[in-house]
């Protein structure tokens, strides 16, 4: 497999997405050239330190490596971790010229950025995704974050570009499958939102995809990465389109608020639920024709992934306690909650000029339909 390489033009802040097999078996090769000496911290987690964490340090040869591996799971994006991670880098005496790894999923990669931001007042650090999830989206863009126990998810944060993503896709096969179709909620998110034409590739070969199929999947990471790096191009720090990229998001930060943030809905299960939900409330609006969220959901379904709140197990609130949920989320604006919205599947935006009461209807029949 030849690896592909998407630029994200942001100037001085400029950065490559490398997406192939054997990069973390290359990693001195790969993050060299970025480093004023041959020293690195790898910040990780205790799952994904134990599946590739040596290959890793095996790949970076001569390149001298400390690392810290913390508990796995969404509950590490805490000010406790933040705190731990950020004390050991300054024990390690990493300076501002030096480099941090990020290896690991979305959780990490995100408090690892984050704490890469605020370190010395901001370290360069390198991304090396291990999740599906983590490749396609969060691993790109710059959006590093914590989230706040009372308040929601990803709310305590900073926009800190990475200066290198590997996005190595043979890591890919050691995901559970729950996790790689977490993963793959993404992927198919990108095709809602802004291409067609993506959406008929994934209809056509989600099933040999998630199979194993590692050129489909180079392919997939590789379509989602270029959406997102245009996107992020035009609008960095989320004034106007980027915000595109939550499609599903504003639904899902609120069941993930009401789950507990647990294994009982992952982020992208959620974003899969969410973007179903967006697509039958534009339905609703007569936004979009009927047959696009059944299309959505046949596919979703057909990839044998969660699309409805009945697949969701445990006790979820009602309907009004949900929407107040989302008047956490990032993009409430003067009070005033944005949706992501769809005139069709690739056509989606923004809009604030959803009904409350249209949302709450929604929401109470899909509640309905678990009992």
């Amino acid at each position: 497999m030849t690896t592909e390489t998407v630029h994200v033009p942001l100037g001085d802040r400029s950065y490559d997405v490398r997406i192939g097999e054997d990069l973390i078996a290359h990693a001195a090769r790969e993050i060299g050239p970025l480093l004023a000496r041959k020293r690195v911290a790898i910040l990780t987690d205790k799952t994904v330190a134990a599946a590739h964490l040596d290959a890793l340090i095996t790949g970076l040869g001569d390149i001298d490596a400390v690392s810290l591996a913390l508990p796995a799971g969404e509950a590490t994006k805490s000010w406790a971790m933040l705190e731990r991670s950020v004390e050991w880098l300054l024990a390690e005496k990493i300076e501002r010229r030096d480099v941090m790894i990020a290896l690991g999923g979305g959780v990490i990669g995100d408090l690892g950025g984050f704490a890469a931001a605020i370190l010395r007042r901001g370290i360069r650090f390198v991304q090396v995704p291990t999740s599906l999830l983590a490749q396609v989206d969060s691993s790109v863009g710059g959006k590093t974050a914590i989230n706040s126990p009372a308040a929601g998810k990803n709310l305590i944060g900073a926009f800190h570009q990475p200066a290198l993503v590997l996005a190595d896709i043979g890591v890919l096969d050691t995901l559970t499958p729950r996790d790689f179709l977490a993963g793959y909620g993404e992927v198919a998110k990108y095709g809602l939102l802004g291409d067609e034409a993506f959406f008929s590739w994934l209809e056509a070969n989600g099933p040999a995809l998630a199979a194993g199929d590692r050129a489909l999947r180079a392919r997939a990471v590789k379509r989602s990465v270029e959406m997102k790096s245009e996107i992020v191009a035009r609008d960095e720090t989320e004034q106007g389109d980027r915000a595109l990229l939550n499609l599903g998001h504003t639904f899902c930060h609120a069941l993930e608020a009401a789950t507990g943030y647990s294994d009982r809905l992952l982020h992208g299960e959620g974003v899969a639920v969410g973007c179903a939900l967006a697509f039958e409330l534009s339905s609703r609006l007569g936004l979009c024709s009927q047959e696009d969220p059944s299309r959505v959901r046949a596919h979703l379904k057909a990839m044998g992934m969660k699309t409805d709140l009945a697949d969701i197990p445990g006790d979820l609130p009602g309907a009004e306690a949900l929407v107040d949920l989302m008047g956490q989320d990032k993009k409430v604006i003067d009070g005033q909650l944005r949706f992501i919205m769809a005139r069709g599947i690739g056509q989606a935006f923004v809009t604030a000029d959803v009904p409350r009461d249209a949302v709450v209807r929604l929401l109470e029949d899909a509640l309905d339909a678990r009992a």
